[in-house]
């Protein structure tokens, strides 16, 4: 059923997206109710991930990946299974599967980002943002743009070729750091105008804040929980997105736009104690054919205009 559904979506999208440019795609996302599973095309290369819970038996995710992979002719190789846990998994979602530190080249139109699909769950990329960040690209002429939690940088990209004045890419991982950095090499951005910053989210925030820094663009889009060990702190989107929206509003000039998302799938926007001139939830807009699903959605999106 699986390789069926899979090999059908398959015949669909691929020439559409080849002549697009757009090298990474969702084929499956649980759209069978008995089949927990996820299935993403990566330029030849499949990762597939089985939703997991208690009663998960470890042979069903290699049997999953075996029949996906013998309809599509990919090799073992090019495989990549992956468990992923929903909720507080105790750090189970974030852990290191491999230390290959393998990185292949993908496009995404007329961009070039590196994808690690041998490493982690997440590979470098989150490709149900491609529309959302064509949409800050067509906006970014002229503008200083901050990019929170930017992981490896892909929203920066688009706003550098968009024509953004300047960018700014915040994140707490030093090793999303470098590669956000290889990132902009490797799509020729100057590093010049456009920083990246290895920093915790609220820190920057107060330290921008003191030194006066303004931005006219932004995306902010954190995960939905994240601990820090070392400084006893933990950060819960439902509880902490008033105090992490309200904090970047702060920074922002007059009739600016912020991009706020999340993958939270119980979310409630709290906008009660934000000032914002408006806020319009543009979900529908961003989130592109292949990651549509009736079970789920993907993210959640808000444009707000400060």
């Amino acid at each position: 059923m699986l390789a069926n559904r899979v090999k059908k979506r398959f015949k669909h999208l691929s020439k559409r997206f080849s002549r697009q440019q757009i090298d990474v795609f969702r084929l499956y996302d649980w759209d069978i109710p008995e089949i927990r599973a996820v299935v993403d095309w990566y330029g030849g290369h499949l990762v597939i991930g089985e939703y997991m819970r208690r009663q998960s038996v470890p042979e069903w995710l290699l049997l999953m990946g075996r029949a996906v992979a013998d309809t599509l002719n990919v090799p073992a190789e090019r495989l990549h299974l992956k468990q992923r846990w929903a909720g507080r998994q105790e750090g189970k979602r974030y852990e290191r599967i491999d230390y290959t530190d393998k990185k292949i080249v993908l496009h995404e139109r007329d961009f070039k980002f590196l994808v690690n699909p041998y490493d982690y769950v997440d590979t470098g990329l989150f490709s149900d943002h491609r529309d959302t960040r064509q949409m800050v690209r067509q906006m970014a002429a002229g503008k200083d743009f901050l990019n929170l939690y930017c992981y490896t940088a892909s929203f920066s990209c688009y706003a550098a070729k968009g024509g953004a004045r300047s960018t700014v890419s915040v994140d707490r991982s030093e090793s999303v750091i470098q590669w956000a950095g290889e990132n902009l090499k490797l799509n020729e951005i100057d590093p010049k105008n456009n920083r990246l910053v290895h920093a915790h989210t609220f820190d920057y925030l107060k330290k921008a804040h003191r030194e006066g820094k303004q931005f006219d663009l932004a995306v902010v889009d954190p995960p939905s929980y994240s601990t820090t060990k070392v400084r006893n702190e933990s950060f819960d989107i439902a509880r902490d997105h008033p105090r992490l929206l309200s904090a970047v509003i702060d920074l922002m000039r007059p009739k600016a736009t912020l991009f706020f998302s999340t993958n939270h799938q119980d979310f409630t926007l709290c906008m009660d104690r934000i000032k914002a001139a408006a806020v319009e939830e543009i979900t529908a807009q961003t989130i592109p054919e292949d990651y549509r699903n009736k079970r789920k959605t993907i993210h959640r999106c808000w444009r707000i205009t400060v």
